[in-house]
């Protein structure tokens, strides 16, 4: 059974920083891409940032660009998501995701597995 776990979330100050976790098992991490998505109150999921399978090749929205940063460790299982210089419309509930395809995507619908979501709220 595949689980997707993430933690690391909460409040912070507009400016501050969070660093989300997401702790895969029931599958060979090595051989998915990640993903975080994220879905704000009274919007659909919107893509953040995704990475390959060996962790050389990332993409993000232009609206997180310089601020955030995922990366992975793959003897560990686990995805991050650094976030930094947050802003209040950074404010939603975060997931994580693999797919299994190309190694990376942008799309949701390329993912098989999705976590459960942690929620970042960023005040101002």
């Amino acid at each position: 059974q595949v689980q997707l776990a993430e933690s690391g979330g909460g409040l912070v100050q507009a400016g501050g920083s969070l660093r989300l976790s997401c702790a895969a098992s029931g599958l060979t991490f090595s051989t998915y891409g990640m993903g975080w998505f994220r879905q704000a109150p009274g919007k659909e999921h919107e893509f953040v940032a995704t990475i390959n399978r060996n962790g050389d090749y990332t993409r993000y929205t232009d609206s997180v660009k310089g601020r955030f940063t995922i990366s992975r460790d793959n003897a560990k299982n686990t995805v991050y998501l650094q976030m930094g210089s947050l802003k209040p419309e950074d404010t939603a509930v975060y997931y994580c995701a693999a797919t299994s395809g190309s190694g990376w995507s942008t799309q949701r619908r390329a993912y098989s597995y999705w976590g459960q979501g942690t929620q970042v709220t960023v005040s101002s």
